[in-house]
C-alpha cells in the first residue's frame, strides 16, 4: 500500500445538517455506517446504524453525547468496516521535521466503541504491514508539521488492508504498553520536543522487546451490556503493584468517590512479559490480587476475556464481545473442574471459620473439636456439591465426586486475598462477605459467587424449604445505573409498544436509551428531565 496515498474510509465530506440529512447521507454511502461526533474521542458520540431507524436514533444520541462531552454537537457519517481490527501506531515528532513510529497497539477488544484491553505488539501484523502503517503515520505527522507524541489510528481488515481512522494529538491512555516494549519514555520525549530539542531516536533504534497488555479497570457492571457505570465510595482498595512486571496507573485511593459526572476508569493495569503468554499470566495474577470494594467493577469480564480461547489465539475484532458473549456477559462459567475447585475452597473457608469460632476466648465447646466434616456446597445455578473435608497435616483433604483434592493451609480468613494451592495448583480468591448461616460471597477467577455451605443434615431440611418466586418486573422500566435523566418521552395514559423509548439516562457522558419491555399503557412516571436517579430505581410503570 502506497504510504504517500493513505487509504481513507468512504464518508461524507461536510457537516451533517439534521437527522433527515443523516439518513440521506447514510443511504448514499450504504449501510452499515458509523455516525460519529466530529470532535469525538474515547468512543463517545459514536453509533453504528444498519438501517434508517438506527440512523435517526444514532444521530440524536450521538449529537447529545457530543454536546455533553465536547461542547460541539457536529456529526459526521462514514462507512462502517465489518469485522475490523482497531490497530494504532504511536508516533513521535519534533519541531525539525524528524519523526519516528514506535510500532503498534492492538485495541480491538471494545465495548460501546471504547477500548477495554489493549496489547503491544499485535498478533496480527506482519513486518511488512507494520512498516507500511508506520510510514503512513510518520508521513501524516510530517505533512501537518506535528511535534509531540501522537497516535494514528487505523481499521485493518482480514486481508491486512488498513484504513485511516483518526489521529489523536495527545498522549493516550494505553501509552504504557508501548513504553514497555520499546523502552522509550514517551512523557520525557514529549517534554524534550516541547522544549525544542531534536529527537535523538532513529527508526532503527525502536525495538519490539517482549509483550505488554493493558486492562482498563472500570467502575462498571459488566453483567449489564458489558459495563454500565457504577458509582460509590472505594471502601477498600489495594492495587497489585507488588507483583513482578505489573504497573498500575490510577488516580484513586481508598476512600475516593466514583461519581456519575466523570469517566468511570479506576486504573490502567499493565502487565509486561517476555512473551504474550507471560503477559497474560501476569495480568491474571494481577486481576486476582486486585482488591476493590464499594463499587461494582469490570474485573470479572477482563479476567474472563484473558482466558477465552479466541483471545488467547489472537482471533479478535472490534465485534469480539457480542460474538463471544451473544447473550451478554454471564461471569466465569462454573462447570467441571472449575466448579469442584470453588466448592472445595468454599468448604475449607467454612471449616476454617468453624475452627476459629471454637477457639474464641471464653467459649466452652460442648463436644470435641471436629476433624472431619460432611458438607454440601450450594453454588447457585451451577448446582449443589456434596463433599467431605478432613483436616490433615498439610491442610485439608477434600473428597468430592470420587476425587481427593488437597487444599493447602497457607492462609487466614482476615487476608484480603486468599492465596493457596489446590493439588499443587495456585488459586487466589477473595472472601467478600460471610454470613452467620454458612452463606458467603467468594470472588473466584474474577467473578463473585454467592455460595452456601451446609452440613449434610442441615441440607436435608433446607431442601424442604419453599422457594421464593421471582417478581415480574416486565411492567416496570428501571434505571440500569445511577445517572441523570436527560429526557422523558412518555406521560401517564400514553400507549407504548414493545421496544419503544420511554426515557434517556446519561451517566459519565454516555447517553443510554431505555425502552419498554412490553406493550401497554403508562400507569405512572416517577421522574422528570434533570432528575438524578439510582441504580434499579423504577422510572416508569405500565398497567
Amino acid at each position: 500500500m502506497d504510504c504517500a496515498a493513505p487509504s481513507i474510509i468512504e464518508g461524507f465530506e461536510g457537516e451533517i445538517r439534521d437527522v433527515d440529512h443523516c439518513v440521506a447521507v447514510s443511504r448514499e454511502i450504504g449501510y452499515p455506517v458509523m455516525i460519529k461526533a466530529s470532535a469525538g474521542g474515547g468512543g463517545k458520540g459514536m453509533r453504528i446504524a444498519r438501517n434508517d431507524d438506527e440512523a435517526r436514533e444514532g444521530f440524536r444520541l450521538s449529537q447529545q453525547e457530543a454536546a455533553s462531552s465536547f461542547g460541539d454537537d457536529r456529526i459526521l457519517v462514514e462507512k462502517f468496516v465489518d469485522c475490523p481490527r482497531h490497530i494504532e501506531i504511536q508516533v513521535l515528532a519534533d519541531q525539525h521535521n524528524n519523526a519516528v513510529y514506535l510500532n503498534e497497539r492492538e485495541c480491538s477488544i471494545q465495548r460501546r466503541n471504547q477500548k477495554v484491553i489493549e496489547e503491544a505488539p499485535s498478533v496480527f501484523l506482519d513486518e511488512e504491514t507494520r512498516r507500511a502503517m508506520g510510514q503512513q503515520a510518520v508521513a501524516l505527522a510530517r505533512r501537518i508539521n506535528y511535534s509531540s507524541a501522537g497516535t494514528v489510528e487505523f481499521l485493518v481488515d482480514s486481508a491486512r488492508n488498513f484504513y485511516f481512522l483518526e489521529m489523536n494529538t495527545r498522549l493516550q491512555v494505553e501509552h504504557p504498553i508501548t513504553e514497555c516494549i520499546t523502552g522509550v519514555d514517551l512523557v520525557q520525549q514529549m517534554i524534550r520536543v516541547a522544549k525544542g530539542h531534536k529527537l535523538k531516536l532513529k527508526q532503527e533504534d525502536i525495538p519490539i522487546r517482549g509483550w505488554a497488555i493493558e486492562s482498563r479497570v472500570y467502575a462498571e457492571d459488566p453483567f449489564k451490556n458489558f459495563g454500565l457505570p457504577s458509582v460509590g465510595r472505594l471502601s477498600k482498595y489495594i492495587e497489585p503493584n507488588h507483583l513482578p512486571g505489573v504497573r498500575c496507573d490510577s488516580g484513586v485511593a481508598e476512600g475516593s468517590d466514583i461519581s456519575i459526572y466523570y469517566d468511570p476508569m479506576i486504573c490502567k493495569l499493565v502487565a509486561y512479559g517476555n512473551s504474550r503468554q507471560e503477559a497474560i499470566a501476569r495480568s491474571l495474577d494481577a486481576l486476582d490480587s486486585y482488591v476493590i470494594h464499594g463499587v461494582t467493577h469490570n474485573i470479572p469480564l477482563l479476567r474472563d476475556i484473558l482466558t477465552e480461547p479466541r483471545f488467547v489465539s489472537g482471533d479478535i475484532t472490534t465485534n469480539y464481545l457480542p460474538e463471544v458473549y451473544p447473550d451478554g456477559f454471564q461471569g466465569h462459567r462454573l462447570e467441571g473442574e472449575s466448579l469442584l475447585r470453588l466448592a472445595a475452597l468454599s468448604a475449607v473457608i467454612h471449616v476454617k471459620h468453624t475452627q476459629r469460632s471454637s477457639l474464641v476466648s471464653g467459649h466452652h465447646a460442648l463436644q470435641p473439636v471436629a476433624t472431619k466434616w460432611d458438607l454440601v456446597v450450594l453454588c447457585g445455578p451451577a448446582g449443589d456439591v456434596p463433599l467431605t473435608v478432613e483436616a490433615v497435616q498439610d491442610g485439608y483433604q477434600v473428597t468430592v465426586e470420587g476425587r481427593s483434592l488437597l487444599v493447602a493451609d497457607t492462609f487466614n480468613l482476615a487476608q484480603p486475598v486468599i492465596s493457596t494451592a489446590v493439588d499443587g495448583e495456585r488459586e487466589m480468591v477473595q472472601l467478600l462477605r460471610r454470613g452467620v448461616r454458612g452463606d458467603a460471597t467468594v470472588r473466584f477467577r474474577g467473578t463473585a459467587f454467592d455460595v452456601q455451605v451446609y452440613s449434610d443434615t442441615a441440607y436435608k431440611y433446607f431442601k424442604l424449604m419453599p422457594k421464593r418466586e421471582k417478581a415480574d418486573a416486565s411492567r416496570q422500566v428501571a434505571s440500569p445505573m445511577p445517572g441523570l435523566v436527560k429526557s422523558v418521552a412518555v406521560g401517564v395514559g400514553d400507549l407504548v409498544s414493545d421496544g419503544q423509548e420511554v426515557c434517556v439516562i446519561e451517566a459519565m457522558k454516555m447517553q443510554n436509551s431505555l425502552v419498554a419491555a412490553i406493550a401497554g399503557k403508562v400507569k405512572a412516571v416517577h421522574v422528570k428531565e434533570g432528575d438524578t436517579v439510582d441504580d434499579e430505581q423504577v422510572l416508569v410503570e405500565l398497567e
